[in-house]
């Protein structure tokens, strides 16, 4: 692997004064406007479109942006939000250099007009200067082991290609994210987060559901993780026609269940609701629904991106016909709203364990099963909803063969974590980012070691972790279960969101305490080695995983809307 170019966060936005102050242009050629309705308006489009990923005063998924209109020429400010990509493949230097620091592209939004474009400029105009900070400074390298290629390299077979569903037609072409199975037809599903539903016959993918047509109020926008985020179906889903989903709506649409103060203001709100089918077999949804609960959320980032059923838990068993969810802390800990994920009265940051056909909860729409934890302790501050907390984001909830319950969590500035989850335990965030120290109210783009109390704080820290030199958004993830590749056996594979690169560790090392040593995988494509950017022409790839009822793999990128098979493999080395 080359190594890539070293800028430390706070170099950012150095570099652009760099550029512009040796680019021969003045560095600002325009007036931006500073009348406090402009600067407003452009407050209320930086909330929605922006904040998931940006601070005005912390490194996050992209770079801080206090000072940026005073050191960038507004123009190419302007040029870079409404196409990244563009300004990346024609080797801009600005651009370069914040694609070498961050591995990732922003989305491009080409559908801001020009007086929401001035607006945006206006209210980032008003931060000319960096607060300055009084933390110390934490580790260069949290992870200096690198990950090294284990020689295995599976081939990829193409399913389909989904239809383009962008409205510009800009990647991602299909915001594909999740494929599941309905149970005991086999019959396989995917998502698209621009509000589709498919299901597949044979090879060719049907529209089950329209977000568009059946909830007026959904939105896809402002992208990354928010439309339709995830779906589930009952296990008994062939005899009651329970599905279930997440989507986004519009932050006024109707009452949340679950709310914050109101001077923080809502992008979006997450709804689960269930679904009831009036033909199991149909190709098309028809039928009725109900809302379980919805949830306010202050950026479009971090959502309730997750919901699933433990496939393992049969008929009889407390496990079964019990959702999870996981939900994440709303963007809002990079904003500086640290209560919404560490205080514990809140539901943010948590994995979720309900009962969708109970009636016990608060609202009086689904069931709160009597084994969570903190309702057999009794605790009353917590949620009874809770099955576990302290995550940032935890977007992808899978089971091991021996029945290991495992969530991904997508890390903030340093750290990519798998965990091992248990009922009642605290995973760390916003006060540790993996197993490092993490100062919610400094600079988040900082981690340190643990202290030697540590032991006072009673968290669980990842069975398997990687730093942001490996990569910066990790996609879960399943443990291979299936019989017609015997070399992929035991394996639990992921991967990074943006790159596309690929990883594993073995499922049998995956221990309370301990961490998994994790291996780099490759991919063929009829039979000729490709890297994932290589195969869907985009540098970013946006990758996410599926497993059929059989327990075979599949790939979904996003890039460029196409589903992939694993269907043979070899060890080279």
């Amino acid at each position: 692997m080359q190594k890539r170019i070293q800028f430390t966060p706070v170099t950012i936005l150095s570099l652009l004064l760099f550029f512009s102050c040796h680019s021969g242009a003045p560095v600002q050629e325009e007036k931006i406007a500073t009348d406090s309705l402009t600067i407003a308006a452009g407050k209320t489009i930086f909330d929605q479109y922006c904040s998931g990923c940006h601070s005005m005063q912390q490194n996050g998924i992209g770079p801080r942006l206090a000072g940026l209109t005073a050191a960038v020429p507004a123009a190419w400010i302007r040029s870079f939000i409404s196409d990244p990509q563009q300004l990346i493949d024609a080797e801009d230097e600005r651009a370069s250099a914040l694609f070498r620091e961050y591995k990732t592209v922003m989305p491009s939004f080409t559908s801001l007009t020009d007086d929401e474009m001035n607006a945006l400029l206006a209210f980032m105009h008003v931060y000319q200067s960096v607060a300055s900070k009084t933390s110390k400074k934490g580790l260069d390298d949290p992870i200096p082991e690198r990950i090294s290629f284990s020689g295995l390299m599976a081939e990829l077979t193409e399913v389909t290609q989904f239809e383009a569903t962008s409205e510009d037609g800009s990647k991602p072409l299909a915001r594909i994210t999740k494929l599941d199975y309905q149970p005991g037809a086999g019959t396989l599903f995917v998502n698209d987060l621009n509000g589709r539903l498919y299901k597949m016959k044979g090879n060719k993918p049907v529209v089950y559901m329209d977000m568009h047509t059946l909830r007026p109020a959904f939105i896809n926008k402002p992208g990354l993780a928010t439309g339709l985020g995830s779906f589930a179906f009952h296990p008994a889903f062939t005899r009651n026609g329970l599905l279930y989903t997440t989507h986004t709506e519009q932050p006024d649409a109707a009452k949340a269940t679950f709310g914050y103060h109101d001077s923080i203001s809502t992008t979006v709100q997450w709804v689960l609701t269930e679904w009831k089918v009036n033909d199991a077999a149909a190709d098309h949804f028809e039928g009725s629904s109900r809302e379980l609960f919805r949830v306010n959320m202050a950026s479009g980032v971090h959502g309730v991106q997750e919901i699933t059923f433990n496939p393992l838990a049969k008929p009889g068993a407390e496990d079964y016909g019990l959702l999870y969810i996981g939900v994440g802390d709303g963007g809002k800990t990079l904003a500086g709203y640290v209560y919404l994920a560490l205080d514990r009265r809140y539901i943010w940051s948590s994995i979720l364990r309900i009962d969708p056909l109970g009636r016990n909860s608060a609202n009086g729409r689904y069931g709160i099963p009597r084994d969570n934890l903190f309702v057999q302790n009794g605790n009353d501050t917590i949620p009874p909803e809770v099955y576990a907390y302290g995550f940032r984001n935890p977007h992808r909830i899978s089971w091991s063969g021996s029945g290991k319950m495992l969530a991904c969590d997508i890390g903030e500035s340093n750290i990519e974590s798998l965990h091992l989850i248990e009922a009642g335990n605290n995973y760390g965030w916003p006060i540790r980012e993996g197993s490092f120290v993490i100062d919610p109210y400094e600079d988040l783009s900082q981690v340190f070691p643990l202290p030697a109390n540590d032991s006072l704080y009673h968290i669980s820290y990842p069975v398997a972790e990687l730093d942001h030199d490996e990569a910066v958004a990790i996609s879960g993830g399943h443990e291979y279960t299936g019989k017609s590749i015997p070399l992929l056996a035991g394996k639990y594979f992921f991967g990074d969101i943006p790159s596309g690169r690929l990883f594993y560790v073995e499922s049998a090392d995956l221990k309370p305490g301990q961490r998994a040593a994790i291996k780099e995988w490759r991919i063929t494509v009829s039979g000729v080695p490709k890297t994932l950017v290589e195969a869907c022409g985009s540098k970013r790839v946006d990758l996410h995983f599926g497993k059929d009822t059989a327990g075979e793999l599949y790939i979904l990128t996003k890039a460029d809307g196409k589903l992939y098979k694993l269907t043979s493999a070899a060890q080279t080395q």
